[in-house]
């Protein structure tokens, strides 16, 4: 089984409830030390497991392939690795857009290009996307992370219909906020309603237990779920006219936050 993006968040909790079941684990990550840290976690609460550490820089073609072959068989490939910038476009530098792109698209479709063949083969195995609820609307401020997210979502659709016969699952699991580091990467201008925001070991726990179901879509957190299924019975005319007032207040936050 192999994690991506396991040095925090949702990677790293994923990493620990996916330890008591799994005999071998891969982790990748930019940051080794910190993948270091966790595999000796890891280890030392289940001493049968083999973790195998791989710090890789998803941006980079000649790392992925390194983490491939390193690898080696896998059998669930967890494309968990992503990161967002809270940022109106135009004010965004084209290295962000291009470092968000490259890891929340190009690397997720390469690392599924390569190990699926395998998976299909044997007639076994499992795919599982970390999209998010940005990944099935719109909101301002989020123009290039939710345009990758609709990316995963629509990509990972699709690539379940196209093995649904030949034993491999492809799932995605599209979360809301999470009580995560992703928020301080991403430089959010707003900080996230508690009343929506869950735990990662919820997000985790729930997503792995609709993993293990089979079920297509995955949204940890029952209000979350709520807001998208009226997000998604809301004609997109009348939610543009809901975020169009939004938008202009967040472009005054962030004015004001360029200046401070």
């Amino acid at each position: 089984m192999l994690v991506t993006g396991a040095s925090a968040g949702l990677g790293a909790e994923l990493a620990r409830q996916l330890a008591p079941r799994v005999k071998t684990l891969v982790i990748t990550a930019r940051r080794r030390e910190r993948l270091v840290a966790l595999a000796a976690e890891l280890t030392g609460a289940h001493p049968g497991l083999v973790v195998k550490v791989v710090a890789c820089d998803l941006k980079d073609r000649a790392s992925l392939e390194a983490l491939v072959a390193e690898a080696g068989e896998i059998d669930v490939l967890i494309n968990n690795a992503g990161l967002g910038d809270n940022t109106f476009f135009e004010n965004e530098p084209w290295e962000t857009i291009e470092t968000q792109v490259t890891t929340n698209v190009t690397a997720l479709v390469y690392l599924t290009h390569r190990l699926l063949p395998g998976m299909l083969a044997r007639r076994s195995g499992g795919i599982l996307n970390v999209s998010s609820g940005f990944g099935m609307q719109f909101f301002p401020g989020f123009a290039t992370y939710v345009g990758t997210k609709h990316f995963v979502t629509g990509f990972t659709e699709s690539l379940r219909l196209e093995v649904a016969d030949r034993g491999v699952v492809v799932s995605q699991v599209c979360p809301g906020p999470v009580a995560t580091e992703f928020s301080d990467v991403a430089r959010a201008t707003m900080r996230n309603p508690g009343i929506v925001e869950i735990s990662a070991e919820r997000c985790v726990r729930e997503a792995l237990r609709g993993f293990d179901k089979g079920r297509a879509l995955i949204v940890p957190g029952f209000v979350i779920r709520l807001v998208l299924r009226l997000g998604a019975l809301t004609p997109r005319w009348l939610l543009r006219l809901f975020y169009t007032p939004m938008a202009r207040r967040l472009r005054l936050l962030e004015a004001r936050s360029r200046t401070t």
